[in-house]
């Protein structure tokens, strides 16, 4: 990794793989935006997932007011694990596959944009979900989660489907998993509350998306200190094909009962056979899982208006 002169405000940290590597490609045009808006930063790639946190926490601690992911959610995921706790705001120039947590924090997902939309932007205290295993692990994330189903079929879209384009990768991963794998038997503790019986799939958000645009959790907001919890009971096929259209668009499976919503501080998943954790398309662990909300744990800089950042042609 390069020297840092750590005489600027602000540390980018780019993950030359994100996006088929677009991330890469729109480096060069936001360090000349951020050099042309007079607002200097350092640059840096990362090698790895743990590069990436190594990196992150050397900026944090050498005293970066800014540590910034020009990359996907996963780098976004690994730089905000890095920094919490610290007084290091994070920021984010998406430049992946989904870019959802981009989405709810009402950042541009185009990498340019972001960055312009960065200068105007202040910090915001963003909740984050801590799950913690039965091993005694414990791993945090921002926007959307969950266990079975879904948890596969983030792994699935990472690997067997990483070829195909946006949503269509998670989707494919769904229903692989729906005919290989099904329903797991799930006692699950909600708030004190038992609910036991057989689940497809646990969502644990903290936003309201995942999957590159699948509206799992619409009322979930970001900075509110509550997790949102959708329970996806035993389903038909023809019912989960049913429901696809409107996950990608309004989230509002009020006329399925088989999906039960809960908003809740703190649920715990035990399931036979252990079932894969996943949080920001990352697979975290698995089954046990105490899952906790952390009331504005972390900074970001978020745009101070949702209004559309438009940049010139002449400095793409």
């Amino acid at each position: 990794m390069r020297d840092w002169r750590v005489n600027n405000e602000t540390l980018v940290i780019v993950n030359p793989a994100a996006g088929g590597g677009r991330a890469l490609r729109a480096e060069a045009r936001v360090a000349k935006l951020l050099r042309m808006r007079g607002h200097a930063a350092d640059f840096a790639h990362s090698k790895s997932s743990a590069d990436l946190r190594e990196q992150a926490e050397r900026g944090a601690r050498e005293g970066y007011r800014y540590v910034v992911a020009l990359g996907g959610d996963g780098a976004f995921h690994h730089l905000v694990e890095a920094i919490r706790g610290t007084a290091t705001a994070a920021g984010f120039f998406p430049a992946g596959n989904g870019n959802d947590i981009a989405a709810d924090l009402g950042i541009p997902t185009d990498p340019l944009e972001a960055a312009e939309a960065f200068l105007k932007s202040a910090p915001r205290a963003i909740d984050l979900i801590r799950a913690r295993f039965g091993d005694g692990r414990t791993a945090h994330y921002i926007g959307a989660g969950g266990m079975g189903l879904d948890a596969e079929a983030a792994h699935l879209a990472n690997t067997k489907f990483k070829r195909l384009p946006g949503v269509t990768r998670y989707l494919a991963g769904a229903l692989w998993e729906f005919f290989h794998g099904g329903s797991i038997g799930l006692q699950a503790e909600i708030d004190g509350v038992a609910w036991n019986g057989r689940a497809l799939f646990v969502a644990v958000a903290n936003s309201t998306r995942y999957g590159s645009g699948i509206r799992i959790a619409p009322e979930a907001k970001m900075d509110d200190g509550w997790i949102d919890v959708a329970l996806v009971q035993e389903v038909r096929l023809s019912r989960l094909v049913e429901a696809i259209p409107i996950v990608l668009t309004s989230g509002d499976l009020r006329g399925f009962p088989e999906v039960r919503r809960y908003r809740c501080k703190r649920i715990v998943l035990q399931t036979e056979p252990p079932a894969k954790v996943h949080g920001d398309g990352e697979l975290l662990g698995e089954t046990p899982v105490e899952l906790t909300v952390l009331p504005q744990a972390v900074r970001v800089m978020t745009p101070r208006s949702r209004v559309r950042i438009r940049v010139d042609e002449s400095q793409r």
